[in-house]
């Protein structure tokens, strides 16, 4: 099926993914925009799994502070070269992790470090662990598929290293 520049062009504003993988994704999918879109969130996993063994020893520590100087957030994003952690793509994905850790307080950065022994379900996952949690930009997707989104564009394993949050009268636990 042969798909419209326009059609491209939409989509591709909306994903920033690339010409070829846009034009491809509107093309297998009919044109279904929807589907287009699950095409290349399918496409960006399975380009983070091929990268993820990748060492990445470069990127950079994001802070956020909110307005009124009572909540903060840092993170540490890790890339595989300095050139993408200086991209206005990779300082955006860092600054967008800073604000959702200062807005959802994530306890965990994935499931898997979750407490074994506290039985966790599902909604547990969701609310604790950073990876899980929607954006707060935009609910439909969640961090992780933000972070799959990244390393598929930029062509580097992309990890978020760690991160802290720090709220006036708030205990740290230590």
């Amino acid at each position: 099926m042969k798909v419209s520049l326009e059609a491209i062009k939409a989509l591709r504003d909306k994903t920033s993914a690339s010409l070829n993988d846009v034009r491809t994704a509107l093309e297998s999918s009919g044109g279904n925009e929807a589907k287009a879109l699950e095409f290349l969130r399918a496409r960006g996993a399975a380009i983070a799994e091929k990268r993820s063994g990748r060492a990445a020893a470069q990127g950079r520590v994001e802070s956020y502070v909110h307005h009124d100087g009572r909540l903060a957030a840092i993170v540490e994003v890790n890339c595989e070269t300095d050139f993408v952690a200086r991209t206005a793509d990779f300082t955006q994905f860092c600054r967008d992790v800073a604000m959702q850790v200062a807005a959802m307080s994530p306890q965990y950065l994935r499931r898997e470090e979750l407490p074994s022994n506290g039985g966790h379900s599902a909604a547990d996952a969701k609310a604790l662990c950073l990876l899980e949690q929607p954006c707060v930009k935009d609910q439909g997707t969640t961090v992780s598929d933000m972070l799959k989104a990244l390393i598929a564009k930029t062509g580097e394993n992309v990890v978020i290293r760690r991160f802290a949050r720090f709220a006036v009268g708030e205990s740290g636990g230590a």
